[in-house]
């Protein structure tokens, strides 16, 4: 039996009274419906008085709030009853019109396997490059490092998205699918990572990229790829990247398999897409943040749609805490953006510990379609959201109301008025204690204190359950410290670069390399990340910088050293291979381009790839040689004037091979076929051809090989893909996890000997 509009209010989708009925009574209902003075007749006011903005819809009008930064309007009082009912009346009228319009249908929140989603509160939108997640050296997930780091920081999460695609994607034509099956123990492996989330009770999401049109294409649709992934794996979900809604095609693939998933559209299912809120039970919600609290659109319209307000360059995170704890929803705890690291602060972190432990012990509530957001209170700049129990009127049965003060001093005193009956507790759950209502008549008033931008939480109940005396006792224990002793401080995480021992000085000219001199050097670089702006962390952080940036400039006196003039051969990689019998501990991907042991017929000079970083070092020592530093191979390409490109300052493309724009790269072209390219210095193939190994780069959180060169692979469609560097002050930032994930098909590298000084 499949529902209609209003399954959990009544036929015409008012909150209150529940009941199901069948879709055979559809049409009459609608007719019923659309009969009654629910739609436009029934405003007695303007039509747009509060029109949704994009994911929200304005509060209550208050006459006697401040106008813009200038003038207060006679004082400031909270919100009038009269206004309150005006608008509740509005949104309400608004949301009995929408449903009926769309023929809105709430069948997907009924679904046992979606349940999950009301509750999942808190989630992190996780790098799988963190290290507190992986350890390469072990190698091997560490899961409960990730999670108790997370629970000590803020009070743990409830599901995690982790994100194996951008900004990696694109460095060469694997697809997004193709970069899960690659992460470590493969399909087998990761299946045992999502299984290992679950046991500790986190739901698990995978990212799905729309915009991945470039690279390998799968040989089905996206969505049946994407559904047969995620049972493969045995996720819970998919974030949509970009998307204002998963399309039905999604929904139906997955439900196929056997082992159906949650969706989450990026971008809040707007504007023509308020639909599809139907199918997709979560959204991320990129909200504004005015002085008076906004509401969700997607939750007003659906109470169990669960939303992760989202703000991830943010480093003060109380206005997303505060409207997410107005709300009653979630929040995406995301602080690895990409590889920069920006933490939540002591305060936020210590908010968000006490929103979430009341959001998860009291979720029932949460969810209530009586919700009855900007409930009137007493003092001004606090709104409340009131959630009375499920399937019982307003004022019957148990109410959680949730309070945030956006006042930048502490509010003390009588709160908010509410109907009372006898034998009706009042509990300060915020604080953990019990209120003493003064009573007046019909009404009790609460008094309470509110921090300076701070929360609150009343609940009123007849008695309190065991589960529930824990929460008060838990509350209590948290409350014992105010949030105003907490640290406010952020700072950027240190980077430390990894060191790079010199090598033994040659004997003679080492063959097939380019002795570089002495010399001063204006070593200045750039990183070409798409994100992230000139924030501080953004990029990397050199030796002799206090922290990550984008941009980089240093005077340095570079000692002489010899380079390869062309990178490393498929042929010079294979004596390597047979003077030493060498083979990584992770060999997943590993020359994924060879066969039998051997480079296919005619690549002898062609650029070994499906190395990683430790292959490349491993060679390098093995051949008494080094990988460069950034600035030497910089060097080594731009000579002593400053030049743009190795062979002056304007793009020539006789200079470099053709590029490769098809969806599949190929194999790289031959070295040593484009002396037009050469440097100053006659060093060969440093641009276009394949990136090449350089730094490493590390904090505590995430490691990072700067790479250089760009590559001939330039997949076509989307700005997301990793983008290219050809100029010689600009370079690639590649975040590393594992060797079976490093590897890739346009990445190889060139070696380095440091040279005696001439006359010595």
């Amino acid at each position: 039996m499949v529902t209609i509009p209003g399954c959990r209010g009544d036929p015409c989708g008012r909150p209150g009274r529940p009941q199901c009925l069948p879709l055979r009574l559809g049409f009459l209902l609608l007719v019923v419906c659309a009969a009654r003075p629910v739609a436009a007749q029934d405003f007695t006011y303007p039509r747009n008085v509060y029109p949704p903005e994009n994911e929200q819809i304005p509060g209550p009008n208050n006459d006697t709030a401040s106008d813009g930064e200038c003038c207060a309007k006679g004082g400031q009082r909270p919100v009038t009853e009269a206004s309150f009912r005006e608008w509740l009346d509005y949104v309400q009228t608004w949301r009995r019109e929408h449903l009926v319009r769309t023929g809105y249908n709430g069948s997907q929140y009924d679904r046992p396997e979606f349940r999950w989603t009301e509750s999942s509160f808190v989630q992190p939108q996780m790098m799988i490059h963190d290290r507190y997640f992986y350890d390469a050296e072990a190698g091997g997930y560490t899961i409960d490092r990730f999670l108790s780091d997370l629970k000590t920081r803020y009070g743990g999460i409830d599901s995690v998205l982790l994100w194996p695609t951008y900004p990696n994607l694109g460095v060469d034509d694997r697809n997004q699918f193709e970069l899960v099956r690659d992460l470590p123990g493969g399909i087998a492996g990761v299946k045992a990572m999502v299984e290992g989330f679950h046991r500790r009770g986190v739901r698990v999401l995978f990212p799905y990229n729309p915009w991945d049109r470039g690279t390998r294409p799968d040989p089905v649709p996206d969505w049946e790829a994407l559904a047969g992934l995620m049972a493969d794996v045995g996720a819970d979900g998919v974030n949509a990247d970009t998307m204002g809604a998963v399309p039905p095609a999604f929904r139906t693939a997955s439900d196929r398999t056997g082992h159906p998933i949650a969706f989450e559209p990026e971008n809040g299912a707007n504007g023509d897409l308020d639909l599809a809120i139907a199918w997709n039970n979560l959204t991320w919600g990129y909200w504004k943040y005015p002085f008076e609290p906004m509401i969700s659109k997607n939750k007003w319209l659906e109470s169990r749609h669960m939303v992760h307000v989202c703000d991830r360059w943010s480093r003060d995170k109380t206005d997303v805490l505060q409207a997410a704890f107005f709300n009653g929803v979630g929040v995406e705890s995301w602080e690895n953006v990409f590889g920069v690291w920006n933490p939540i602060e002591e305060r936020d972190g210590e908010a968000l510990r006490r929103i979430a432990t009341i959001e998860r012990a009291l979720a029932a509530l949460l969810i209530s379609p009586g919700w009855e957001p900007h409930t009137p209170v007493l003092q001004y700049g606090v709104f409340a959201s009131k959630f009375p129990e499920l399937g019982k009127a307003s004022d019957d049965g148990a109410t959680l109301w949730t309070f945030v003060n956006r006042n930048e001093v502490g509010v003390q005193g009588e709160q908010i008025r509410v109907s009372h009956a006898a034998g009706r507790r009042y509990f300060d759950v915020w604080h953990g204690t019990e209120l003493q209502p003064k009573i007046e008549g019909a009404e009790a008033v609460l008094s309470f204190d509110l921090e300076a931008r701070g929360y609150g939480a009343v609940y009123a109940t007849d008695g309190l359950s065991s589960s529930e005396q824990v929460l008060m006792a838990e509350m209590r224990r948290l409350a014992a410290r105010p949030l105003s002793s907490f640290s406010r401080d952020w700072r950027p995480l240190a980077q430390r670069m990894t060191e790079i021992a010199p090598t033994p000085k040659p004997q003679g000219m080492p063959d097939g390399m380019v002795r570089i001199p002495e010399g001063d050097f204006d070593f200045e670089v750039s990183g070409i990340a798409v994100e992230g702006g000139n924030d501080a962390g953004v990029d990397v952080q050199m030796p002799w910088e206090d922290a990550p940036r984008r941009s980089h400039r240093h005077p340095m006196h570079i000692k002489p050293f010899w380079i390869d003039r062309e990178p490393v051969t498929n042929a010079e990689f294979k004596r390597f291979l047979d003077a030493t019998h060498y083979r990584p501990a992770d060999d997943h991907n590993f020359l994924k381009n060879w066969h039998d042991g051997n480079f296919p017929d005619r690549a002898a000079n062609q650029p070994v790839v499906w190395v990683s970083l430790e292959d490349a070092r491993a060679y390098a020592k093995w051949a008494g040689k080094r990988l460069p530093h950034e600035w030497e191979w910089q060097y080594a390409a731009q000579g002593m004037d400053g030049r743009v490109y190795p062979w002056g300052n304007a793009w020539d493309a006789r200079a470099v091979p053709p590029p490769v724009t098809a969806q599949l790269m190929g194999a790289p072209p031959e070295v040593g076929n484009h002396a037009g390219g050469a440097s100053p210095f006659g060093v060969m193939d440093l641009v276009g051809t394949v990136w090449q190994w350089t730094d490493e780069y590390a904090d505590d959180h995430t490691r990072t090989a700067i790479v250089r060169g760009g590559s001939t692979y330039r997949p076509q469609g989307s700005i997301w893909y990793f983008p290219q560097a050809y100029r010689l002050d600009e370079h690639g930032k590649y975040l590393l996890m594992a060797p079976s994930l490093d590897r890739s098909g346009a990445i190889g590298f060139r070696c380095l000997v440091d040279a005696p000084a001439l006359g010595k």
